[in-house]
């Protein structure tokens, strides 16, 4: 199941840097970001293999991340928060504000045979209002 975790920050007068290490296993293959995504939805599937790390570096946005267990619901809105994704977690990315950008890195090369669509667009849709409202 997904884990938030807070990611070492050390801040100075020159500003604040920000370390990523030790939370994927293996080692990193592929870095991309989302950005220009406002009122955008993103996701909606999971990965056989992967492991994902989403940090929303700048704005915020919400994610919805479900298994055959359970579903939780995480807001990412510091830059320092880092969301890791473990294989078959299912996520759905939504609610992006403030031109918010979401550095994400795997543990995997990217392989179109690797994604999961468990759930439809529409299912999706209904799960994630669902979570808000219950967030709320």
């Amino acid at each position: 199941m997904a884990q938030l975790h807070q990611l070492a920050q050390h801040s100075c007068e020159r500003g604040d840097l920000t370390v990523f290490e030790k939370l994927l296993p293996g080692s990193l293959k592929r870095i991309y970001y989302i950005a220009n995504a406002d009122g955008s939805t993103r996701g909606g599937h999971g990965h056989h293999k992967a492991w994902q790390a989403l940090m929303c570096i700048q704005g915020s946005m919400d994610v919805l991340v479900r298994t055959s267990e359970k579903s939780c619901f995480y807001s990412l809105n510091k830059p320092n928060q880092c969301l890791v994704l473990e294989p078959d977690d299912w996520h759905l990315l939504e609610n992006f504000q403030d031109s918010a950008i979401v550095l994400v890195v795997s543990n995997e090369y990217y392989d179109a045979q690797d994604y999961l669509y468990e759930y439809g667009e529409s299912d999706a849709r209904k799960i994630s209002l669902k979570a808000l409202q219950l967030a709320v």
